[in-house]
């Protein structure tokens, strides 16, 4: 496995549970780790608590592309490069489809797919110019399967699925890694404002989750994990 000591990381979504988890453990293993997210109480604590400097925290909202763009252009200035992106952002929203507003279905694309197209466009020119770098995105299950109730998410997760596999098509003379990482159901705040009933306790936990994401940000330079799907045992789908 490649060592993860002095990688420079950048880890979106870090305010969210699986982003967090990821966060330390890459921090503990040695990782130079930036961190971007949009709540900014709990990212300033997450950085206190990992002793990761204000300079090395970014407010990073998928749906102001600004502010991603501003965020990569600082790490890449002062860094010179990076050497690892995980993706752990995301938004859920999940309803039956007559309740669902045009507004739903456009924040689902703009954060899920939109948003990831534009951290793509930020990133990769400097890692086509070293020729190497590994991006982790979360498609999740329903990138592959659908749900019941999840259209929005879905067609947004199911568009980044696709454009992912189509971007790793134009890498393949680069060693730059594109891993699309298809996790089932995670015990973590997204479900708190979902209404629908489901087995939290039976889900998998955000701490197993992010163990997922460090364990693939160490891949060996020799291979690449093209996917992983993850998925709660007594829920299996894909």
């Amino acid at each position: 496995m490649e060592p993860l000591q002095h990688k420079k990381v950048l880890v979106l979504g870090a305010t969210g549970a699986i982003g967090s988890e990821t966060a330390r453990l890459l921090h503990t293993s040695g990782a130079k780790v930036f961190l971007g997210g949009r709540d900014g109480v709990k990212l300033k604590a997450l950085g206190e608590s990992l002793d990761i400097p204000d300079a090395s925290r970014y407010l990073v909202d998928f749906q102001s592309p600004v502010t991603l763009y501003a965020a990569v252009e600082n790490i890449l200035t002062s860094q010179g490069n990076l050497d690892i992106v995980v993706n752990a952002t995301g938004i859920g929203i999940i309803k039956p489809f007559e309740n669902l507003s045009e507004k739903d279905f456009l924040t689902s694309l703009q954060v899920n797919l939109l948003g990831v197209f534009h951290l793509l466009q930020a990133v990769l020119p400097s890692m086509k110019e070293q020729k190497k770098g590994l991006i982790l995105n979360i498609p999740g299950v329903l990138g592959k399967s659908p749900m019941a109730g999840a259209a929005a998410y879905a067609a947004s997760k199911y568009g980044l699925n696709g454009m992912l596999k189509s971007i790793r098509e134009e890498l393949k003379r680069t060693e730059i890694r594109i891993t699309n990482v298809y996790l089932g159901g995670v015990d973590s705040p997204f479900w708190d404002t979902i209404d629908l009933k489901v087995q939290r306790e039976k889900m998998i936990l955000a701490r197993e989750a992010g163990k997922t994401l460090w364990f693939l940000c160490q891949q060996p330079r020799s291979a690449v994990v093209s996917e992983m799907v993850v998925q709660p045992f007594n829920h299996q789908v894909i």
